[in-house]
């Protein structure tokens, strides 16, 4: 074990929060964004009242991992592989308890990460599909392009016994694609209307709730100013929760499995769409 984790584990007393590592930077907001939800799952989750009781992370935040979308639409592109697994064997050397991928298109080479690396790393698919209320039948997915050829949602989705309903090629242009863009440039708010329509149109299509699938798109639904026309399932809320709960190594164990929430995972490699980013 580290010298991090040998210090977080003489803490206190009693059983102590997971030691948490993100990859992030992809975008660095969405990795941002995901850090301080984990801080609020860790005061909701573990009772978190002071420093000293929060749960501990390292935030892995390199923007210049090569662009995620890219790579899946052109065989040609830069793989971001490589600088995703510097990253993540550098968090595992540092003892973390558990890995969250602050972007769901990295998602695209899980099995990949997963094998490089002891600690677990947990799916954003899994956590978020397990978050979607009982008995809801259809459930609307905005996410990249590539993310919804990938298919793990739609997957999760349908073992539960949803239909996932999608942005049309008209939303995603129009909507879904310039209010990434916008939060990649730091202009969080004006991504809010955009967003709004596309989930006004997805409504009208019969989705009873919408999966905030792409780390950028909650970015832009937090905004004070967002009024979402149906229930939002944050998937990175919900990664962050899973964290929270996930189990504690022992000193010196290493964790040798995936946090396996009930959901598989899948290796289909899509093509995308022009103008899109990630």
């Amino acid at each position: 074990m580290s010298d991090v984790s040998t210090v977080i584990g003489h803490i206190g007393t009693g059983r102590r929060p997971p030691f948490v590592g993100i990859l992030g930077g992809m975008g660095p907001l969405a990795g941002v964004d995901f850090a301080a939800k984990l801080v609020e799952a860790g005061a909701r989750v573990c009772g978190a009242s002071r420093d000293q009781e929060q749960v501990p992370f390292v935030l892995w935040s390199v923007p210049q991992i090569p662009p995620r979308v890219d790579a899946l639409a052109d065989a040609a592109a830069p793989s971001p592989l490589p600088a995703m697994i510097v990253a993540l064997e550098a968090l595992d050397r540092l003892g973390v308890d558990v890995i969250a991928v602050a972007c769901n298109t990295a998602h695209a080479w899980y099995g990949e990460m997963v094998a490089r690396v002891d600690a677990p790393i947990i799916h954003i698919a899994d956590a978020a599909v397990a978050t979607v209320p009982d008995g809801v039948k259809c459930v609307a997915l905005m996410a990249t392009t590539a993310t919804q050829e990938l298919g793990f949602y739609q997957e999760r989705l349908a073992r539960r016994g949803m239909a996932t309903v999608l942005p049309t090629e008209d939303e995603m242009r129009d909507l879904v694609k310039p209010a990434i863009a916008m939060v990649k440039r730091g202009i969080v708010k004006d991504g809010v209307p955009l967003l709004e329509r596309a989930i006004v149109a997805l409504k009208a299509r019969g989705a009873e709730a919408v999966v905030l699938g792409c780390t950028e798109i909650p970015v832009v639904m937090s905004h004070e100013s967002a009024r979402p026309a149906l229930r939002v399932i944050d998937a990175t809320a919900a990664l962050a929760e899973a964290c929270v709960r996930a189990p504690v190594r022992a000193q010196g164990e290493p964790a040798g499995h995936v946090v396996d929430l009930g959901q598989s995972v899948s290796t289909h490699t899509p093509g995308q769409a022009a103008g899109e980013v990630g």
